[in-house]
């Protein structure tokens, strides 16, 4: 399921990062590798805050569409 759908809090590995390759390229430098962990800190009106790799990312709600878990 995409990042999105996910509840606050429970960490969740990735499992495939989808999108254009620039979009990829993006998200691996933020840290959403395959086989990484991934915990949504909170969620407000679309926008995530995110712990990824030791350090939290905020992301949108298209960005995080593209991220499965």
């Amino acid at each position: 399921m995409p990042l999105s759908m996910v509840k606050e809090g429970e960490p969740n590995v990735i499992r495939k990062v989808g999108g254009k390759e620039e979009t990829k390229k993006f998200l691996e430098n933020l840290g959403f590798v395959t086989g990484g962990t991934v915990t949504v800190v909170s969620s407000i009106g679309g926008n995530m805050i995110v712990n990824v790799k030791d350090s939290r990312v905020a992301i949108g709600r298209d960005m995080a569409n593209k991220i499965m878990v």
